[in-house]
């Protein structure tokens, strides 16, 4: 896939990193038996009604068990989200061309499984469900196997910095309960070394499909789908599911308005600013 010196040298660097962080969650990790009904389960400032009028309408009560849904799908997407960027790396684990990265793959995939089995672990414990995924799909076309890779792991640098954006303040905020902001630690301590992982391997796969002779079109064509992912992915933080097991009439059109509200979209550039940055100094034109 890549050989760089100074992509092998970092490499080395996480996998001592890696080797020294890790504390398996099977027997380490204390569930308490239950959650307070009456505290927050995720961040008020991170729910999906933040800073419209219809969190103003809802009382702190209202908005605490919005929290625990919300909470609830933040896990579920999670485990999907995990899961297919599982399947994607394990499709390209001592294949020809990823010999270099593939010792940190086996790491990634074990640290990411341990990750998917605790968000899982949460959702069914204290939520009794893990929300079925209904993100878009990426699509599956047939293109050259190079830019299919940069896509593929693109997407899962994406995907792991919009939620360590949400893990880090959920691992500091003392509102929430011990568990919880332990759960967002754990998930932040081997994610901030994913993510560095991903930054530099994109990076280079991106300098090799440019060297390779990737035109203007293919570039916007990339910058497009990696547009439409990240809008898909925050679109995925509005649930009709949890607002209805929060008690909140009309779902899908609460879900609409607050899509559409400018309070949210400038939420969501505050979250994207570090992913569509990143994309943009390296040459991939993406606007969301």
């Amino acid at each position: 896939m890549t050989d760089d010196h100074d992509f092998r040298k970092l490499l080395d660097r996480l996998s001592a990193e890696a080797g020294g962080d890790h504390c398996g969650p099977y027997t380490a990790f204390a569930w308490p038996p239950a959650l307070p009904g009456d505290e927050y389960w995720f961040s008020p400032e991170l729910l999906s009604v933040h800073g419209t009028e219809y969190a103003d309408e809802l009382s702190d009560e209202q908005l605490c068990v919005l929290s625990r849904w919300e909470s609830v799908n933040f896990y579920s997407l999670g485990v999907h989200g995990i899961r297919e960027l599982l399947i994607e790396v394990m499709r390209r684990l001592h294949t020809p061309g990823s010999e270099v990265p593939s010792g940190l793959f086996h790491r990634f995939v074990g640290e990411e499984n341990e990750h998917m089995w605790c968000f899982a672990t949460f959702c069914l414990k204290y939520g009794g469900r893990i929300y079925p995924d209904n993100k878009l799909r990426p699509p599956s076309a047939d293109q050259d196997p190079a830019l299919e890779d940069f896509l593929v792991f693109a997407r899962i640098l994406l995907f792991a910095q919009v939620v360590d954006h949400y893990t880090v303040r959920l691992a500091a905020d003392t509102r929430l309960h011990p568990a919880i902001r332990q759960l967002n630690r754990n998930h932040h301590r081997d994610g901030s070394r994913h993510i560095a992982f991903g930054v530099r391997l994109v990076r280079l796969l991106w300098e090799r499909l440019a060297e390779s002779g990737l035109d203007e079109e293919g570039r916007r064509a990339a910058g497009r789908q990696l547009a439409e992912y990240l809008r898909e992915t925050m679109a995925s933080f509005y649930s009709p599911a949890a607002y209805r097991d929060a008690g909140l009439a009309d779902g899908p059109g609460l879900r609409k308005r607050l899509l559409d509200h400018p309070a949210r979209q400038a939420a969501h550039a505050q979250v994207l600013h570090r992913t569509t940055g990143f994309l943009q100094r390296i040459g991939v034109p993406v606007t969301v």
